[in-house]
């Protein structure tokens, strides 16, 4: 058996035809030389190349032998082929034989690695067997007691309220199968929250209606409660400066229209709607502080601050159209159609009653401002260009608005008087126009552009960043959005790419590693070493989480202003 493998190995090293004339050599070689020279010089046989393939070449110096041989080709038509092939020498011959009593195969021990690898899990689209509840919503969700979650296990979770460190979570698997036991089905359940349902809904409605009753109640005995917040607001700051103002223009308003009726003066006309539209945007100014106090709610997460800004905007286009519209419009019609005037004498008295009382409250707004505008850090005339207070910053520019309207109106009114044209009346009215159109013009827009989401000052934002780098933690920060939203009020928000290697490193300390050690040696299996890795790798998230709720205290703490903080992880 081992002398055919070995005739077949090296029939695959030299090929067919080169085996066929080794062993006739040899046969030649045995029956002297002069046989081999003759052998050497002609040998004539069958090529057996096109019977079996080699592919190895011939590498030993070979002997040039002519060979012919018929091959059949297409159509079965013979092909002469005149080829020169090389055949071993004598000494080739005898390594071949030395070759071929050699073992032909060497036995090697077979090593098999075989790679352990953590079979992927297929959660699907619905995967909610680790979701943690709190009990609120396990009661009111699974329609169970407070009894029935003492019975299930309890997780401490950190809290993302900032007045409680941790709370008590439940696993929702363990909730849902409690509910099971308790009600029965999930039928049962549906069945459950269905009633409950239309219980809410009964209840609310019978609040509804008792809170109607109680307030009719309240306006037939009177309200006997103690001050609130909604009235103390307008006791200071913003809210006195509004009310102060609403109470001047109303009285400037009535006696300028009784200064009208008597003169019919024009520019006397254009100030007594002036004042008007001063008394009514006021109005809507102080609408808008109650409501900006008002606490948040579900529906407004962030509160009602925007509700001044709101209201200093329709105070403006307010401003434009009825004050300035219709000053315009008596001005032009007074151009078109001149009417005589009578005595002024009681314009002018009312006149400098009102440039009295509209300075006072220019003297108020303007105090509440600086104030304001030293408490920020910032100058008088920024803190007015930004409209970090929109509705002081409404009665300053009314009042400036009205002071210089009266002194357009008395300086027109004088030079009617003097020339006796009335055309110069109706040129004030134009000109008071004129003046609440500008003024109505920049409450429009800087009240948009706060309404917009308007950023912060770039040295506060420069100022929350650098806090942030400088934290070990922290590698770099993206996508930052500091927004103003209104009453000193800040959202941050930014895009945070963490150091895993500090987090980690911070999470090791306040292990046990003894104990982790100890744990480690006694991973033999993949299963063992998945469930040690899941083990850590959650409380390293956890620890994660820890940071990302220490860098938003830290940012509360140093910017009293910042609200709302969004840290995501990058």
């Amino acid at each position: 058996m081992l002398p055919g493998l070995a005739a077949a190995a090296a029939a695959h090293r030299w090929g067919w035809s080169s085996v066929c004339r080794l062993r006739l050599r040899c046969r030649a070689a045995a029956r002297g030389s002069s046989e081999r020279q003759e052998w050497r010089n002609l040998v004539t046989f069958g090529s057996f190349s096109n019977m079996v393939p080699c592919s190895h070449p011939y590498f030993c110096t070979l002997s040039l032998v002519k060979l012919y041989s018929t091959n059949v080709q297409k159509e079965g038509q013979g092909s002469e082929a005149h080829r020169v092939e090389k055949v071993p020498s004598l000494d080739e011959a005898e390594n071949i034989g030395a070759e071929l009593k050699a073992p032909l195969i060497k036995q090697e021990p077979l090593q098999v690695r075989v790679k352990a690898v953590l079979k992927k899990r297929e959660y699907g689209p619905k995967y909610t067997q680790n979701n943690f509840i709190t009990g609120v919503r396990a009661i009111n969700e699974f329609c169970l007691k407070a009894s029935d979650l003492e019975q299930l296990r309890k997780i401490r979770r950190r809290s993302p309220h900032e007045d409680t460190e941790s709370f008590t979570v439940y696993l929702r698997s363990d909730v849902e199968a409690k509910s099971l036991e308790v009600w029965g089905s999930r039928e049962a359940l549906a069945r459950e929250k269905k009633l409950r349902k239309e219980a809410e809904i009964e209840y609310r409605e019978r609040l509804f209606r008792n809170q109607k009753i109680l307030k009719e109640y309240k306006d037939f005995l009177g309200n006997t409660k103690p001050r609130s917040r909604l009235s103390s607001v307008f006791l200071k700051g913003p809210g006195k400066v509004v009310m102060v103002a609403i109470c001047i223009n109303g009285l400037n308003c009535f006696f300028k229209f009784l200064a009208w009726i008597y003169t019919g003066s024009a520019s006397m006309f254009s100030e007594a709607i002036h004042s008007l539209s001063d008394t009514c945007n006021q109005g809507l100014l102080a609408l808008g502080i109650s409501k900006s106090v008002q606490t948040p709610d579900p529906t407004h997460p962030y509160g009602f601050s925007n509700m001044r800004y709101i209201a200093s905007l329709i105070s403006g286009v307010g401003i434009f159209m009825l004050g300035a519209g219709l000053s315009w419009y008596h001005g032009i019609m007074g151009l078109l159609n001149p009417q005589p005037m009578e005595s002024l004498l009681w314009a002018y008295c009312i006149l400098a009653g009102s440039l009295v009382s509209e300075g006072a409250t220019l003297l108020v707004a303007v105090n509440e401002l600086r104030r304001s505008a030293q408490a920020k850090g910032m100058s008088f005339y920024q803190y007015v260009m930004q409209s970090r207070d929109p509705s002081t910053n409404v009665i300053l520019l009314e009042d400036t608005a009205a002071v210089l309207g009266v002194a357009i109106a008395a300086a027109c009114m004088g030079l009617t008087s003097i020339t006796g044209n009335p055309l110069y009346d109706s040129l004030g009215s134009l000109g008071v126009g004129t003046l609440l159109g500008a003024v109505s013009a920049f409450l429009i827009y800087t009240n948009t552009e706060a309404l917009l989401g308007r950023s912060i000052q770039p040295e506060q934002v420069q100022r929350l960043t650098e806090l942030l780098e400088n934290d070990p933690s922290v590698r770099a920060i993206h996508d930052v959005k500091a927004t103003d939203l209104g009453l000193g009020k800040v959202r941050f928000k930014a895009e945070v790419d963490f150091d895993g290697r500090v987090v980690t490193r911070s999470y090791l300390e306040k292990q046990d590693f003894d104990q982790m050690l100890q744990e480690i040696q006694e991973v033999k299996t993949p299963e063992e070493l998945e469930t040690f890795m899941l083990k850590h790798g959650e409380n390293i998230i956890d620890t994660l989480g820890a940071e990302v709720d220490r860098l938003e205290r830290e940012l509360k703490k140093r910017n009293p202003e910042v609200r709302h903080v969004d840290l995501e992880i990058l």
